[in-house]
């Protein structure tokens, strides 16, 4: 009896033994390769916790159970076995790490300036250690931990903005002494200010967004002139935001680490002119977010708020025409960002009803294109689309006039003299306006008699000689046209649009100056549709200034491309956008067509911003051969 009792007593000890000595304490087991990579890649920034890497850093030095009841201690102690020679790239890529969950769990910003500065001195050790090779998956973690350790480290109390200064801080193992030269806040005639973490925008209404990977934080920048009551004249808009890198440049970090006093330099870079930096001898790409910081430049802006109003308001932006007159000429140009020499400009112009703003998927499709980026600027034409075209188009010419005998007065920049027009719809038209003889073609429209015979005021006269007898700018070499109606839009002849033209107001100076030539010359004037012109009526198929536009041909010199939009799938030919028909929009004798299924808003169609992307690596080309504008970059 006794004898059973102790049998089964030693079973119910060492059965658990013997069952396990009948198992592997190592397995494998089959899954999804998705899930493999998913633990083989999981770091901090991605998950939350740390990765497989500082993992075995920390079972590696015994560390586990440490850095889960005293992280700070754990870190201390394995920076304590870095400075003192005895841990190496592994233990400085867990301190990084390890930093930056610390500070995420506890919102101190001594960890995250720390975590930078350790993914910094295991990046660029300055000839201290052997780098990681280029295909170690931790370079990438560390160079983001470096950029968020920057983002966070120098964040504002509130993590609005980032707070780029020189100063000192304090770090776990000591402090970190930062200097700022303020020629880095420079851009143009402008200082950066209020820089935004782009990272943490979500965008929305840009079907792509464009991001550099690289080193430094990404950020998005307001400016402000440099003397408050200068009037600015580089035609930046208030509301724009400049995609800028803050790289802060460190001093030997591997040696500094051991002696706990680590200094360094702020350098901030605009996403415009810079893609890499020199550090450590070796040429790396800087980390930029330019379509986060255009959809918050956008995001800001008015310029939708006058959309309709433009097209009802002829006043709401006061003319040119008017401003000469009164020796205060002003361009309604925008630029994002300012002038740069040697750089082609490619001019938008919306159209009716619209705004600059309806260029963002193009704009930043181009613009994030690496070989246009250093050979083309871009600029937008904004005016009310309810005026008449010959007033718009009047505009549109003298603004690029006075920009250019702005920006480069002695005539020295050939790029000035490359400029690529872009009409959308009714600025198609005003496009072309900027490329044509027009003779007394134009005028013929309006009266029967010569405009010298006239009963006029000089100033009047001369009014409508600029307007109405058009030679081609001479800066001009290119016109695309995007669902032009070259013989009118059958929406613009419909009553329904007729009657809302009605009730577009006009500019009091074109009032006034038709008004004169009407009651000073009797029946020598001919109104078409009864009244005083507006946008919609120079639109409508059938009006004798559409149809004479039409028939008058780009001038010789001046390439012509042309897309056109069309929503059926049957003929070409029998077909429209909505808007305008195809027969309207088509020209014979163009360098190319292209024929686009979709509606009248085919500007931010994919294929046609791929082909205004071809025509201008096309132009670029040309120009690059005529003027030798290949590879002109601008620096600091």
């Amino acid at each position: 009896m006794m004898t059973s009792r102790r049998l089964l007593l030693g079973l119910f000890f060492f059965l658990p033994l013997l069952l396990a000595a009948c198992t592997a304490p190592v397995t494998v087991e089959r899954v999804d390769p998705r899930t493999v990579h998913r633990e083989l890649t999981a770091n901090v920034l991605t998950v939350g916790e740390e990765s497989g890497a500082s993992r075995i850093v920390l079972y590696r030095w015994d560390l586990t159970e440490r850095f889960e009841s005293d992280p700070e201690g754990a870190l201390a102690q394995l920076h304590a076995a870095v400075t003192g020679g005895r841990a190496g790239r592994d233990e400085l890529f867990a301190l990084a790490e390890l930093s930056f969950l610390h500070a995420e769990q506890t919102g101190k910003q001594e960890y995250y300036l720390a975590a930078a500065v350790y993914a910094y001195a295991l990046l660029f050790p300055h000839g201290a250690a052997e780098p990681l090779y280029p295909v170690d998956r931790r370079l990438r973690v560390a160079a983001d931990l470096y950029n968020r350790g920057l983002t966070s480290g120098f964040a504002s109390a509130d993590r609005s903005v980032v707070e780029l200064r020189g100063g000192t801080w304090a770090l776990p193992f000591g402090e970190l002494t930062v200097e700022l030269d303020p020629k880095w806040l420079r851009w143009g005639d402008r200082r950066l200010v209020n820089f935004v973490p782009v990272a943490d925008l979500e965008v929305g209404g840009l079907r792509e967004r464009y991001r550099r990977t690289g080193i430094g934080a990404p950020l998005a920048a307001s400016t402000v002139p440099f003397a408050p009551e200068v009037k600015l004249r580089d035609f930046v808009g208030r509301a724009t935001k400049v995609p800028a890198t803050a790289l802060l440049r460190l001093d030997d970090p591997r040696r500094a680490l051991a002696t706990g006093r680590i200094t360094g330099a702020l350098e901030i870079y605009d996403g415009y002119t810079a893609d890499a930096v020199e550090i450590d001898g070796q040429r790396v790409p800087l980390e930029v977010e330019p379509s986060a910081a255009f959809a918050y430049t956008l995001s800001e802006s008015t310029i939708w708020d006058w959309e309709l109003r433009g097209f009802l308001v002829g006043n709401l932006v006061r003319g040119l025409v008017v401003a000469t007159k009164l020796g205060e000429a002003r361009a309604q140009l925008l630029f994002m960002q300012p002038h740069r020499r040697g750089r082609i400009p490619v001019v938008f112009v919306h159209g009716t009803a619209s705004g600059p703003g309806r260029w963002a998927d193009m704009l930043n499709s181009l613009e994030n294109d690496p070989w246009l980026r250093t050979r083309f600027q871009y600029w937008f034409f904004y005016y009310e689309t309810g005026n008449p075209v010959t007033y718009s188009a009047d505009v549109l010419r003298t603004s690029l006039r006075l920009v250019v005998d702005q920006l480069d007065p002695d005539g020295n920049d050939a790029a000035l003299r490359h400029m690529v027009i872009v009409g959308h719809s009714q600025g198609g038209l005003l496009t072309k306006m900027t490329a044509i003889d027009s003779g007394t073609e134009l005028w013929n429209t309006v009266s029967s008699r010569s405009l010298d015979e006239l009963v006029l005021r000089e100033s009047t006269r001369e009014e409508f000689r600029r307007t109405l007898f058009l030679k081609p700018l001479p800066f001009v070499r290119r016109v695309i046209f995007i669902a032009t109606p070259h013989r009118g839009s059958y929406v613009a002849g419909s009553w329904v649009a007729q009657w809302t033209a009605g009730f577009a107001s006009l500019p009091k100076g074109f009032v006034d100056s038709v008004g004169e030539l009407v009651t000073g010359n009797g029946g020598a004037v001919a109104l078409s549709m009864g009244g005083l012109p507006r946008s919609v009526n120079h639109m409508t198929p059938g009006n004798p200034f559409v149809q004479t536009l039409a028939s008058l041909p780009v001038a010789p010199g001046i390439a012509v491309n042309s897309i056109v939009a069309v929503k059926g799938q049957g003929p070409v030919e029998k077909d429209d956008d909505g808007v305008v028909e195809y027969s309207s929009a088509h020209l014979t004798g163009v360098e190319s067509e292209l024929v686009i299924h979709s509606g009248h808003s085919v500007h931010g169609h994919p294929l046609a911003i791929a082909e205004v992307r071809r025509i201008l690596y096309k132009h670029g080309e040309e120009a690059c051969r005529s003027v030798s504008l290949c590879g002109v970059t601008d620096h600091r």
